[in-house]
């Protein structure tokens, strides 16, 4: 064996042991109305091998709740702990506190704000070459999700969810609205007793500048990014390494997620995805002591496994 061989082993067990522990608190397995490459019970098998901690899963379309109760209950060999929560897009009402309270009851972890339904997403879909891939094949394209009224003020659905974030300790995750909505929805959810709160890849669809992410960081929130666009290999790149240390520094590890977003057919296992920004990482000059919070700790505080 070279040398050579050697410091590729070596880093392949460093990664693996800064990854013990970990939590992917976004991840888009399976079944799914898109085509999906891992399912949620695939997942939980392949992070429990990795040592992960817990994983989120998020589907734009429905609640996970039910999959992550039935893993839990028949596969108690499984040591990664499976969550979900519930994205608040057309299929699930929308702006439907009924549905926040279910997923909060059933032990959902978080309420994420529209996404394929958020006017911001159509907006920028249009301007786009991206389409989702089973809006036109087997339900009618989303229709928006309005968040507030002719006036701006908040519609009274929004503060009822948020009233029940703050009841239930869900984390509210920003989702695909655009960044002057998601200032004016965390203010409001921080006086109505919100404490988790989730900013959802500032660096793609939501029009945030680095002085906006570090204004909503300032605001308590956790900023979550995607690995799908910055890891080398993700077929959804779009944003180099320097970028992904630019957002790092802004805020500082303390205050900084990664999660994976991956899931998808055709790129990246959520597992190959962050190996691979861990090692990105590391090349980026970051210590272990610094990586460790990004991939695990910072995400189990804002999903509510800290205890």
């Amino acid at each position: 064996m070279t040398s050579a061989d050697t410091a590729t082993l070596d880093q392949e067990a460093r990664i693996s042991e800064i990854l013990q522990g970990a939590v992917d608190p976004h991840v888009h397995s399976g079944p799914s109305i898109a085509p999906r490459a891992v399912d949620h019970l695939e997942l939980a098998r392949e992070l429990s091998g990795a040592g992960f901690s817990a994983v989120v899963t998020k589907d734009h379309d429905y609640s996970g709740v039910m999959c992550a109760a039935l893993i839990k209950a028949h596969h108690p060999e499984l040591t990664t702990q499976v969550f979900s929560g519930i994205v608040l897009n057309n299929v699930v009402g929308g702006l439907n506190p009924y549905a926040v309270e279910h997923t909060a009851a059933m032990g959902g972890k978080v309420v994420w704000l529209p996404t394929l339904a958020a006017e911001n997403h159509l907006a920028w879909e249009a301007s786009s070459d991206w389409s989702h891939p089973a809006s036109t094949q087997k339900i009618r394209p989303a229709s928006a999700v309005p968040l507030f009224d002719a006036d701006g003020a908040m519609l009274p659905e929004l503060l009822d969810i948020l009233d029940v974030c703050a009841a239930t300790g869900l984390a509210l995750a920003s989702g695909h609205i655009h960044v002057s909505e998601t200032r004016k929805v965390f203010a409001e959810a921080k006086k109505r007793g919100v404490e988790r709160l989730i900013f959802t890849h500032p660096e793609d669809i939501v029009g945030a500048s680095m002085e906006d992410t570090l204004e909503i960081a300032d605001m308590g929130a956790q900023v979550e990014h995607s690995l799908a666009f910055f890891v080398e290999g993700s077929k959804f790149r779009n944003r180099s390494n320097e970028e992904l240390k630019a957002y790092i520094d802004l805020v500082g590890p303390e205050r900084t997620i990664l999660c994976s977003d991956l899931g998808q057919v055709g790129t990246l296992t959520p597992l190959q995805g962050f190996r691979k920004a861990v090692e990105t990482c590391l090349d980026l000059g970051y210590t272990e002591a610094q990586i460790k919070p990004m991939v695990s700790a910072n995400a189990a505080q804002v999903i509510g496994l800290d205890g």
